[in-house]
């Protein structure tokens, strides 16, 4: 979201509601406090952390469930600061949040269900891209997971690596991910010709293009997310075509802090 967190910290509280209404409100058991330490949710830090949310300058949320090993629920906010105050050489800096749920989720309450979902968490949200599919669940910022993950990423090209480059918090208007469910908002659908557009330069079986309010739509690639399999043969050829048509609005990690492996990945769906 290209917007500074006063003027989405409002849109986020309600899309955290309708998160810990999809998922019961005991899903999440703890959040990080300000020195990054893992603290129990009661009723008093989760009125801290409504709180937090509504300050005007910026916010920093993480939330997971209290299982301490999977983080099968979790939520992180970032908010962007005031414009007075991003610093200059960190152009296109935005606010950020992501919701994750477990595979457990979508096998018990099927596909229908989970695109229905993420269309009810980003509909509040002022959002210029987006994006709702399977990822792995791990933590990248420890030693040797970065290159365990990435081997395994190549294979199933359909699965995100969150947190592989962290610059994605300076993504502007880019598109970061091409998944499962693509979430498409202002300037990039313009530049498309809109939802009518994109959907005559799509024609993969199974891929869909709905509109949304605000001039935004959200592409849909098949009934089920696919992490593809390259071994198999499985490319996920639908994947691969709109990552050709959102080529120009990709994100790419800045040289030469990407590394050759990272930048490898990013254009899995081109090369």
């Amino acid at each position: 979201m290209r917007r500074p967190h006063a003027e989405v910290a409002s849109a986020v509280m309600r899309s955290l509601d309708a998160y810990l209404q999809a998922v019961g409100p005991n899903a999440l058991g703890v959040y990080a406090d300000q020195e990054g330490y893992w603290q129990n949710l009661d009723d008093t830090s989760w009125a801290r952390i409504r709180n937090e949310l509504l300050d005007p300058d910026w916010a920093h949320v993480s939330l997971a469930d209290a299982s301490g090993r999977e983080n099968r629920y979790q939520v992180d906010y970032r908010g962007r600061p005031p414009s007075d105050v991003v610093f200059p050489d960190a152009p296109g800096v935005v606010s950020v949040v992501s919701f994750w749920l477990p595979t457990e989720f979508l096998e018990e309450h099927g596909p229908g269900r989970v695109r229905e979902l993420a269309l009810e968490l980003a509909t509040p949200l002022p959002f210029c891209s987006g994006h709702a599919g399977l990822a792995f669940n791990c933590d990248i910022s420890m030693l040797g997971v970065k290159q365990e993950v990435l081997k395994h990423g190549f294979r199933y090209p359909g699965m995100d690596i969150p947190g592989l480059d962290m610059a994605t918090l300076r993504i502007g208007t880019k598109i970061r991910e091409i998944s499962w469910q693509t979430f498409l908002g202002q300037p990039v659908l313009g530049e498309l010709g809109g939802a009518t557009g994109l959907r005559s330069r799509l024609s993969s079986p199974g891929t869909t293009v709905q509109e949304m309010e605000g001039e935004r739509a959200v592409i849909t690639l098949g009934r089920w997310p696919e992490a593809g399999d390259m071994e198999q043969g499985n490319t996920l050829p639908a994947y691969r075509e709109l990552a050709r048509v959102l080529e120009p609005w990709l994100y790419r990690g800045p040289a030469p802090r990407t590394s050759e492996e990272t930048r490898r990945w990013e254009r899995r769906f081109l090369d």
